[in-house]
């Protein structure tokens, strides 16, 4: 994003509105004390050695970086210390400016920074000197007692206040009061330092005074001061990056949306290489546009869209696949000096962000801050190694958001799935409008089946696809459309009312059943349309949707193929709430059996457990499907009571095995419904505790888009039952909203992949890619893998190549009873003796 621009950096002529008074008052005082001391010159000689000893005092220790400037911390207190004991007033005040404006001559400053320090200089000289004729010490001295120390204590602290506040005061002036503010503060440790080396000054008086050959000695102990306080202030420096570098890993770490990046990134770059500007650079990729975004020194309000980096630059960072670092330092980069002269800047660094061995963008630094410094080669590793974090942020941001496209969009046709349209739904039922309803079209495809079998599935694929497109193209600009199953799209909308959404589902059938090229062939394609609208058929969307899938279901025996939906259509609902007290009865007189899937290591081929799964024969209805009669528990109550009679039929097996030396684990499904009952945890204890099963044998699987609805109010009981030592899975996993997001959150210890990813991984790129990441996301946090849907040889190999720990499936076993599955043991396993018990191991995989 780009932010909006701050206030425009004032011209260095303001400057002039500081030095101009200070160099007034150092005037004045200069003549006021030369009138009255008319052998102030005699000093000469003593003057120049003052002069010589500030010049070398200037050697810069450390810098202090204040927007734009960095202004350095230097040891002239000692020479001012002597300056103002052995020299008439005049002299100390000629001394010091003489030795401050050779310095800064030498240094080839400007002339506005120029003035501005030679006056400066002069001006707290001068405020020294009066305050110690004020005070009756009028230099030279001869007596260096402690009044003395005292006097010039205090004076040589009024220069480096005055110095300090002259310095905020200038900055102020030249770019804002904000800044002059932060001068103020970060300065203060300087006044700390200055009291220290006012103090060392002190030191060197009373040692000269004792004896004159002193100042060899002296003089020998500064230079090693000097050293001492470089090296220090240079093993603080890299302390400091190192600290700062850390801190900008932690950051990109944290940020897992790519749009948040540079927002973390750049001001936080740009203030650790101390630049003017900071830019992050993204070539387009895919679904990914080009990103320029900069953030620049002297504005706080955003990011620009912007960079001052030529573009000639950066092509060469492409190009080569290196740092490109240009400046004085830099001879390799010599050829691009004009280039960055006639852009305006005096030095640059630019990094590849690289993944693998493609250039995917750039980050770059532009204009050293501080009239002293330029990049050096130590500012390009730092860069590089920011560099090296930020590709990876940017690839992992990416990554992630691919999953999240994936997870909610049809790889076939890019529409919004299934789960994407129950979201916007759920969001569009929330906002009630007068004379206003939301209608859901469901369009079932007629004949789709039919083109895969003649022509194959590519054939099908690409009559859905042409399908996808003209819905696209004929819903209007206010509908969201997408693909909700195989030959299924829903469009969601706000109409009028029942019948203009009717008349809305005709013309659009109308429209879409023109001729379709699929191949050689041209096809006229018909589709079923079944319509649902709120409040009237339903108040969330999962009932809507239902309706609509039942109304379409309707509309294919319908000659114009448009059904609305009415209650009559809900007789799978009625038959559900048929056999509500059938299966009362069914729990009662224990008619329900449990059956047994195994669960196999897929690196040793050892059974380690099995999945308790609930099976009901209906007398009248036959075979209940499993997801008929949990439903009706569901609704009518009876699901705790189901989930009782599955577990303590497991513990009861488990228990079996475990006296006969032969310890097999057993997993058993979990409701959200059952999570919120905050009894269950006491009662698997107490369960447990019957059976005297160790809790470490029990595995509850709960599904992932179940537990997304009531995340906050389930996580307690997950807790709880984590602490009786039982294991916890997510079951379903990759077909629920925000996985990544909830994962770290949930106390798991293990993911179950769902099976629609498993068994298309051996066919389908886009489901092995999920598989894949969803294995490595798993072992980054510690997470057992379970694999569930393994049907084939071909999906065993690739599971097994990729570091899943386990597998379930019909290529093992189906779902068996009890007895069935002991002799599925006996003929299909083999024992093998461990020190926890006997193993059984399969014999082959068939």
């Amino acid at each position: 994003m780009s932010g909006p621009k701050s206030a425009p950096r004032r011209s260095s002529v303001y400057s002039w509105l500081v030095t101009v008074p200070l160099g007034l008052f150092g005037a004045i005082c200069l003549g006021s004390f030369m009138a009255t001391d008319n052998g102030w010159y005699d000093h000469w000689s003593t003057g120049l050695l003052v002069a010589v000893g500030a010049i070398a005092a200037t050697v810069s220790v450390t810098q202090i970086i204040i927007g734009r400037q960095a202004y350095a911390v230097v040891v002239t207190e000692i020479p001012l210390v002597l300056g103002l004991y052995y020299l008439p007033p005049a002299m100390a005040i000629v001394a010091m400016t003489t030795a401050a404006l050779l310095t800064h001559l030498w240094n080839r400053l400007e002339l506005t920074k120029l003035s501005f320090n030679v006056a400066k200089q002069a001006a707290v000289t001068s405020a020294a000197l009066v305050v110690m004729v004020a005070v009756g010490f009028r230099p030279p001295l001869h007596d260096a007692g402690p009044a003395t120390w005292a006097v010039l204590f205090v004076a040589a602290m009024t220069t480096a206040a005055t110095s300090h506040v002259a310095v905020a005061g200038v900055i102020s002036a030249v770019q804002n009061r904000t800044a002059g503010r932060q001068a103020l503060t970060a300065g203060l440790p300087t006044l700390i330092t200055s009291a220290i080396n006012t103090i060392i000054g002190l030191v060197f008086l009373v040692v000269i005074e004792a004896t004159r050959w002193a100042v060899i000695l002296l003089a020998g102990l500064t230079l090693a001061l000097v050293l001492v306080f470089r090296s220090f202030a240079g093993i603080f420096r890299q302390h400091r990056t190192l600290a700062e570098v850390y801190e900008v890993t932690l950051a990109l770490r944290d940020e897992t949306e790519a749009g948040g990046l540079p927002d973390v990134l750049l001001g936080r770059v740009r203030a650790l290489m101390h630049s003017e500007y900071a830019t992050l650079w993204l070539a387009p990729q895919g679904r990914h546009p080009e990103v320029l975004l900069t953030a620049r020194v002297d504005d706080t309000a955003g990011l620009f869209d912007i960079s001052p980096t030529p573009q000639a630059v950066r092509d060469r960072v492409v190009e080569r696949g290196h740092a490109v670092p240009i400046g004085s330092q830099f001879a390799d980069t010599s050829d691009l000096q004009d280039t960055l002269r006639s852009a305006g800047l005096h030095d640059l660094i630019a990094v590849p962000l690289r993944s693998g061995q493609i250039t995917i963008g750039t980050l770059e630094v532009v204009n050293r801050v501080g009239a002293y410094t330029t990049f050096r080669d130590a500012d390009v590793q730092v860069l590089e190694t920011i560099a090296t974090h930020v590709a990876g942020a940017v690839e992992n941001s990416r990554l992630v958001d691919r999953l999240r496209y994936d997870a909610y969009h049809d790889r076939l046709t890019a529409l919004p799935n299934r789960r994407r349209m129950i979201d916007a739904l759920a969001e569009s039922v929330k906002v009630r409008v007068e004379d206003e309803v939301v209608a859901v079209l469901l369009f079932d495809v007629d004949g789709q089946r039919d083109v895969n079998e003649s022509m194959g599935h590519a054939a099908g694929d690409k009559l859905l696809a042409e399908v996808a497109e003209r819905l696209r193209g004929i819903a209007g600009p206010g509908a969201l459309v997408g693909r909700i199953g195989g030959d299924e799209f829903m469009v969601t909308l706000r109409a009028e009312g029942v019948d203009a959404t009717i008349q809305l589902a005709t013309r659009m059938r109308e429209r879409l059943r023109g001729p379709m090229a699929v191949g050689s062939l041209t096809l006229d394609v018909d589709t079923a349309v079944g319509v649902s609208v709120y409040p009237d058929h339903g108040a969330d969307p999962e009932t809507l949707l239902q309706r609509a899938e039942l109304a379409a279901n309707a509309a294919k025996v319908l000659p114009y193929g448009v059904q609305p939906f009415h209650p009559a259509l809900e007789s799978r609902a009625v038959r559900r709430l048929g056999i509500a007290a059938d299966l009362r009865r069914a729990i009662d007189n224990d008619q329900l059996e449990v059956y047994f899937q195994p669960k196999v290591t897929l690196a040793d081929r050892h059974v380690l457990g099995v999945e308790c799964l609930a099976r009901w024969v209906h007398p009248a209805h036959g075979e209940v499907a499993p997801e008929d009669f949990v439903a009706v528990a569901e609704h009518t109550g009876q699901l705790a009571r189901l989930t009782e009679v599955v577990l303590s039929a497991g513990l009861h097996r488990c228990r079996d095995w475990v006296d006969a030396d032969r310890p097999l684990s057993i997993a058993v499904n979990l409701s959200a419904r059952t999570l919120l009952d905050s009894r269950f945890p006491d009662l698997v204890r107490e369960l447990l505790e019957e059976y005297q099963v160790p809790p470490g044998r029990v595995t509850f699987e709960i599904s992932e888009p179940g537990m997304l609805g009531d995340i906050e109010r389930v996580l307690p009981s997950l807790y709880r039952l984590r602490d009786l030592g039982v294991r916890l899975s997510v079951d379903d996993f990759g077909t629920g909203a925000s996985s990544l997001a909830y994962l770290r959150q949930w106390p798991v210890h293990e993911v179950k992949i769902d099976d629609s990813f498993v068994q298309g991984m051996a066919t389908d790129s886009g489901d092995l890619a999920i598989v894949r990441a969803v294995i490595g996301l798993a072992r980054e946090f510690g997470l057992t893998v379970v694999a569930e849907g393994v049907e084939s040889e071909l999906t065993l190999d690739l599971l097994e190549e990729m570091g899943c720990e386990i597998g379930q499936g019909y290529l093992f076993s189906r779902p068996l009873p009890f007895e069935r599955l002991e002799a599925w043991l006996s003929a299909q396993t083999e024992p093998e003796s461990t020190p926890a018990g006997e193993v059984r191991r399969l014999r082959a995989v068939i």
